[in-house]
Formats: structure tokens, sequence, C-alpha cells
């Protein structure tokens, strides 16, 4: 596991920011009065996650490495990174959706079933169906898997040692 210590930090990191910015949204009231607004901000979460992959890969360059890292060790380091990733993201997401904002998918399912600002509303089914903590938990799972995937490798390609 020494191997690993940089990406389980960076991992540790990375879920105090999920966190952090859960926070953030519920705050800016993305997760009631303003929730016809959050699958636009929610996405923009994608641009720190891939300043952490940037930033976990350079210390794994710099500190194991020793400033010689090729494009395959840094995706195999990325890849790690969004497997513990992928490990917690069901904790962050029982402790946002118990803890942080309780309410957030009534709240998400009256908007999407009821609001008259759109133009598709979805069944009361559906929306139960999507929108509960056991979808939420697995599909950050999954996205956490993809999209960490790429990030590293889109790190690792600008952190590689070119020779």
């Amino acid at each position: 596991m020494k191997n690993f210590s940089i990406e389980i930090k960076w991992t540790l990191r990375f879920i105090l920011l999920v966190l952090a910015w859960a926070i953030g949204e519920k705050f800016m009231g993305l997760h009631d009065q303003h929730i016809n607004q959050y699958a636009v901000y929610t996405n923009l979460f994608g641009i720190p996650a891939l300043l952490f992959y940037f930033l976990a890969l350079a210390e794994k360059k710099k500190y194991f490495f020793n400033n010689q890292m090729t494009w395959s060790q840094g995706f195999i380091s990325g890849v790690v990174l969004s497997f513990f990733i992928a490990i917690l993201m069901p904790i962050a997401q029982l402790v946002i959706y118990k803890s942080i904002t309780p309410h957030f998918f009534e709240t998400i399912i009256e908007y999407k079933t009821k609001s008259p600002l759109l133009t598709r509303h979805i069944t009361t089914e559906d929306a139960l169906a999507y929108f509960n903590l056991k979808s939420f938990m697995i599909q950050s799972v999954f996205s956490a898997l993809s999209m960490g995937t790429i990030s590293g490798a889109i790190a690792a390609f600008f952190l590689r040692t070119k020779k």
C-alpha cells in the first residue's frame, strides 16, 4: 500500500472536495429554491475534479517517479486513484443525502414532475426510480471510474516526461 499512499491521500482529499461542493450547492440554494439550476452548476464540479487529478499525478511524478513519469505510469496512477475514489463515493453520497441535504430527492422529484418551468416532465414513477440514494450511489461509483479514468489520462498526458 506504500506504493499507493499518494493516491490514498488524494482520494481522501477528493472526497472532502465532494462534500464541500455539496455544502456549497446547498448554501447557494441549488438543492431547494434554485433547483432549476442544479444540473448546470453541479456539472461545473468537473473543473476542480480535473485539477485534483492533475495535482495528484504531479505529486506522484515528483515524489514517487523522481520527476520521470511516462504516460502509462501516470495513467495507471489515475486509474488507481479513480478506483479508490469509487470505493468511497457511496459513503460520500450517504453523508450528502442523509446529513447535508436530506430533502434533496423530494425537492428534485417535485421539480422534475410538476414544475411549470419545464417543457417536458417525467412521470413520478420514473423520477422515484432515478432520484434516490441507491441510484445516486451507483451512479457515483460508475462516474468516479469513468470520469476519473478520463481525467487521469488527460493529466498523465500533460505531466508525462517528454524525451
